[in-house]
């Protein structure tokens, strides 16, 4: 067993509903942005390794504060820009692309340094403590290789914006607990009571306890030769816009190469911005567990 616990924090995002960068922006006074409380959490679950993927609007003062938190903590940390040009093939030109290529790709980008079972997470959600515990004890049990992966997911009524839609994957689920097909919704939302997601001018409706995922997974290093080569075949197909999303890719990887995804509901609470007025409820939500003492009014020493 690796002595590498590494989390992939995808911050390469550029926070077009957040009116900005919220992956950097400090939540509470001691200007903590999201990602650090991940992190924290990561640590004290006994990871040492963090990859993250960020674009280059990240200043580089953030990147400094970052580096000096962790230097003296026997924390590895590795920066990964992405860009549009990784892994990008040789025959393929550029015209007016600006967003990134998606979050299957940003986990591409962590190929180089990344050879042990890891997790993946969004930097501007909250996970919850026990959910790094949870996925520490798979990764310590051996439980994730080549053959299987793990989705710790959460219940869809638990992860919505009372200031508009949010994009979710939805789970279907065995009854061994594997998971059978992840769709990726784009405009989940609660209307007149009921958690619908719309889709072509239509609405449909989403159980309240139907599991999505928050982009919480625990990959085995095998994935990134997949993602390599699925990733020329989006480019192949490419039409302007889209993205190469993770549920995506690992929707491809269960239909064609035999991968089983083990799914387990975080026992944890999801929290997240995905718009400004979503700040306020944050900045509640963390208060609140630092009255629980389960986080130190500062979260660094240093």
């Amino acid at each position: 067993m690796s002595t590498k616990k590494t989390i992939v924090l995808l911050a390469g995002g550029f926070g077009s509903r957040y009116q900005g960068l919220k992956q950097i922006d400090g939540i509470l006074e001691n200007d903590a942005t999201l990602m650090e409380y991940s992190i924290y959490d990561a640590i004290e679950a006994g990871f040492n390794k963090i990859v993250f993927i960020i674009n280059d609007k990240i200043p580089t003062s953030f990147l400094g504060k970052i580096n000096s938190i962790f230097q003296d903590k026997n924390i590895e940390i590795h920066w990964i820009y992405q860009t549009l040009e990784t892994a990008l093939p040789l025959d393929f030109s550029l015209e007016n692309r600006v967003k990134p290529w998606g979050t299957a790709h940003a986990v591409l980008c962590a190929k180089e340094v990344v050879s042990e079972p890891f997790i993946v997470l969004n930097a501007d959600d909250f996970y919850g403590k026990f959910t790094f515990q949870k996925a520490a004890l798979l990764i310590n049990q051996d439980q994730i290789n080549e053959d299987t992966y793990c989705l710790l997911a959460y219940p869809v009524q638990n992860t919505l914006s009372e200031n508009g839609g949010v994009s979710r994957g939805v789970c279907s689920i065995d009854n061994d607990g594997f998971l059978k097909k992840i769709e990726e919704k784009t405009h989940i939302l609660r209307k007149n009571n009921q958690i619908i997601f719309q889709e072509n001018g239509s609405d449909y409706p989403l159980k309240e306890h139907s599991l999505v995922s928050m982009n919480f997974w625990i990959f085995h290093p095998s994935i990134f030769e997949n993602l390599e080569y699925q990733f020329n075949n989006f480019i192949k197909n490419y039409q302007g816009q889209e993205e190469f999303y993770i549920p995506t890719a690992v929707q491809n990887m269960m239909d064609h190469n035999n991968l089983k995804v083990l799914v387990k509901a975080s026992p944890a609470e999801w929290m997240g911005v995905t718009y400004p007025n979503d700040k306020p409820l944050l900045q509640e939500f963390l208060r609140e567990k630092i009255n629980q003492n389960q986080y130190p009014e500062l979260l660094w020493n240093n």
